[in-house]
């Protein structure tokens, strides 16, 4: 106990477990509509695309949360509209589009934060600082995590349609444009959120690694979002205390613990890990061979007289 109470004994580091737990919720849970709706990696690439904006934010209004958050969000969601009207432009695809503006951004914003920010603060932008968390940094991650939940719980149907079966959803009367544009909001709004903390580099853990876990455990979509956040935030909260006492990066801390129980998942998940499967499939044709040995012989007739 006096290991787990010891860090929130100062105020910076009990404000940092919570803003990892918050965090933990939220990207566990949008993190499950990405891994469904097969856009994992748009979260790394969203996360590349918001430096630009974060550099010209620092550069105009110096080291303010809210220029900087409204720096990110901008930058976010004009690369997403940019690269669908390349997408639609032109003859390449939406992920060719976008993998090529996001990494202009990247280099765009890496040059502008070398030019206007100290290389310490860089690299918190690019991996993340938990310890150094603000007040303000807690207070955007209260309204983040709180947002989130609540339009998981308001648009579940949509999201449901739209992940698993896109034509019924248009089909059935709705919008797919505008949850498509909700799971974009949700991506950006939590990887603001997360800048400071987890780093732009490393947000994709954030995000996939809760959502792979537990869709290796889970076979109902509720299910697997319930699974997904707890996991989120308990991996985040032993990723800050690992990074309390072992004096290792944050982000990097939370992404390991996290990494860990999906590797631990991806080998010895009862039905869909590596081990699992093959100790079912082994037990499966044990029992039909008990069941083929066990079928009663019809006797002959003829042979019998």
């Amino acid at each position: 106990m006096d290991w787990l109470l010891d860090p929130l004994q100062h105020r910076f580091a009990a404000r940092a477990l919570v803003v990892a737990l918050l965090l933990g919720v939220s990207g566990g849970l949008v993190g499950c509509v990405l891994l469904l709706r097969r856009l994992a990696l748009l979260a790394d690439a969203f996360g590349h695309a918001l430096l630009p904006g974060v550099g010209l934010a620092y550069l105009l209004a110096g080291p303010s949360l809210p220029a900087l958050a409204g720096g990110a969000c901008v930058a976010g969601l004009l690369t997403a509209s940019a690269s669908a009207l390349v997408a639609r432009g032109t003859r390449l695809k939406e992920d060719a589009a976008f993998g090529a503006l996001f990494v202009i951004c990247f280099a765009a914003g890496a040059a502008l934060l070398s030019k206007v920010a100290a290389p310490t603060d860089l690299l918190h932008y690019l991996f993340g600082h938990v310890l150094g968390l603000t007040r303000a940094d807690l207070i955007l991650a209260a309204m983040v995590s709180a947002g989130t939940v609540l339009a998981v719980a308001l648009f579940q149907r949509p999201l449901v349609l739209d992940c698993f079966d896109q034509a019924f959803h248009r089909a059935s009367g709705g919008r797919s444009a505008l949850t498509h544009l909700l799971i974009l909001g949700l991506v950006v709004v939590n990887l603001v959120a997360a800048l400071q903390a987890v780093g732009m580099v490393l947000s994709l853990g954030l995000f996939l690694l809760p959502a792979a876990t537990a869709y290796l455990w889970c076979e109902r979509f509720t299910a697997m979002l319930w699974f997904s956040a707890v996991y989120g935030a308990v991996g985040a909260m032993g990723g800050f205390y690992l990074s309390y006492y072992a004096d290792l990066n944050s982000g990097a801390s939370m992404v390991l613990c996290l990494g860990s129980g999906f590797i631990l998942s991806a080998l010895f998940s009862p039905t869909h890990g590596l081990f699992g499967r093959r100790r079912q499939s082994h037990r499966h044709q044990r029992e039909d061979s008990e069941d083929t040995c066990a079928v009663p012989t019809v006797p002959d007739p003829a042979r019998s007289h």
